[in-house]
C-alpha cells in the first residue's frame, strides 16, 4: 500500500505572506535592539530601555503569531528558533550588557569582567539542549538582563550592588532552579498571563519620564510584587521536582 495521502490542502499565497510576515515580525527585534544600542552610546538610557521593552513585547507575543500562521508549515525556510535565539541573545543579554555598563550601574574597574560573565554564563543558557522543561518552565535563570538591568536603573543602584546583582544572578544561571514562563506554563490557568501583563504596564510606566515620586515607588512596588509572585511560582516548581514533567 502507498503512503497515505495528507488531507490538508496546500498554503494559498496569502497564509505563506502571512507566515513570512510573522518571521518579520519576529526580525524586528534587531532593529529593537540596534535602536536600544544606540540610545546608550548617546547616554539616552531611558529611551535605550524603551526600545528593549519593546523588544521583549515582540518576543512575548511572536510565538502567538506564528502558531496561528503555521509558520513551520507555510515559511519552512526560515528556522524560526534560530532567528528567536539570535534575536534574544541581542536584547536579552548583548545590548543590556553595554547598557549596566555605560550607565555606571557596575564599577568601572569590573566593567569588562562583569560583562564578560554575563555573556559567558548567557551563552551556556542558550546552548543548553534542555534550556526549558517540557512543562514550560526554565531551568536556571534564562538570562533576563534587560530586565535586570531596568530595575538596577530605576532603583539608581550603587555600582558595588550592580556587581553584587550580575554575580548572584550569573550564578543562577548554572542553578538547579526553575523559572516560570508566564505563557507557556499550564499550570495557573490565565493566571499567569495577568500577572505578566500587569507587570509589564507596572514596568513600563516606571520609565514615563517626569513621574511623580509616590506613583514611581507605587508602581515599583507593583512590578516588584509581580516578580517575586512569578519567582516563587519557579520555586514551587523546583521543589515539585523531575516528577512534574511526566504528565506533560
Amino acid at each position: 500500500m502507498g503512503e497515505p495521502k495528507s488531507t490538508q490542502s496546500p498554503a494559498t499565497g496569502l497564509q505563506r505572506l502571512g507566515a513570512w510576515s510573522v518571521h518579520a515580525f519576529t526580525a524586528s527585534g534587531a532593529v529593537l535592539a540596534l535602536l536600544a544600542l544606540l540610545a546608550v552610546e548617546r547616554g539616552a538610557f531611558a529611551q535605550a530601555l524603551l526600545w528593549l521593552f519593546a523588544a521583549l513585547v515582540v518576543d512575548g507575543i511572536d510565538g502567538t503569531f506564528a502558531r496561528a500562521a503555521r509558520v513551520k508549515e507555510r515559511a519552512p525556510r526560515i528556522d524560526g528558533d534560530v532567528l528567536d535565539l539570535v534575536i534574544d541573545y541581542l536584547t536579552y543579554v548583548f545590548v543590556p550588557t553595554l547598557f549596566l555598563w555605560r550607565a555606571g550601574l557596575v564599577p568601572m574597574d569590573l566593567a569588562l569582567p562583569l560583562a564578560a560573565l554575563i555573556q559567558l554564563s548567557s551563552l551556556y543558557v542558550f546552548a543548553r539542549r534542555d534550556m526549558k522543561t517540557s512543562d514550560g518552565y526554565f531551568r536556571g535563570f534564562p538570562a533576563l538582563w534587560n530586565v535586570i538591568a531596568l530595575y538596577l536603573y530605576a532603583i539608581s543602584a550603587a555600582p558595588w550592588s550592580g556587581a553584587i546583582v550580575v554575580l548572584v544572578f550569573a550564578a543562577l544561571s548554572f542553578a538547579p532552579v526553575h523559572v516560570v514562563h508566564p505563557f507557556r506554563v499550564r499550570d495557573y490557568g490565565r493566571w499567569l498571563p495577568v500577572i505578566a501583563i500587569v507587570w509589564g504596564i507596572a514596568t513600563l510606566a516606571l520609565l514615563v519620564p517626569g513621574l511623580a515620586e509616590g506613583a514611581r515607588s507605587a508602581l515599583l512596588l507593583v512590578s516588584i510584587s509581580a516578580s517575586l509572585v512569578l519567582i516563587g511560582l519557579g520555586l514551587m516548581r523546583t521543589m515539585r521536582g523531575p516528577g512534574a514533567e511526566q504528565r506533560y
